[in-house]
């Protein structure tokens, strides 16, 4: 329990920093789903730009770092290249 008043701030501040942390993760995991289940080209391409630009999006938030989202970038487009080739 806090005693003071800015560690009672910092408790708020931390539990709504979590939960847009949790929310732009599930975003993010949500589209790469959308990659894999995709049963057609058309449609993989489609969720892949979606799935590049949730994951750009994330990185310069804060919910990934880079690195990450450029692996999970690559990994993606090459799955998806290698299925529907």
């Amino acid at each position: 329990m806090p005693h003071h008043k800015s560690a009672k701030k910092r408790v708020r501040t931390n539990e709504v920093r979590r939960l847009r942390n949790v929310e732009g993760k599930s975003r993010v995991r949500g589209a790469i789903k959308r990659v894999r289940a995709a049963g057609t080209r058309e449609e993989a391409q489609a969720a892949l730009r979606d799935a590049v630009s949730t994951l750009d999006r994330a990185a310069k938030k804060g919910f990934l770092k880079s690195g990450t989202a450029d692996r999970q970038k690559s990994r993606l487009t090459v799955s998806v290249t290698k299925r529907f080739a």
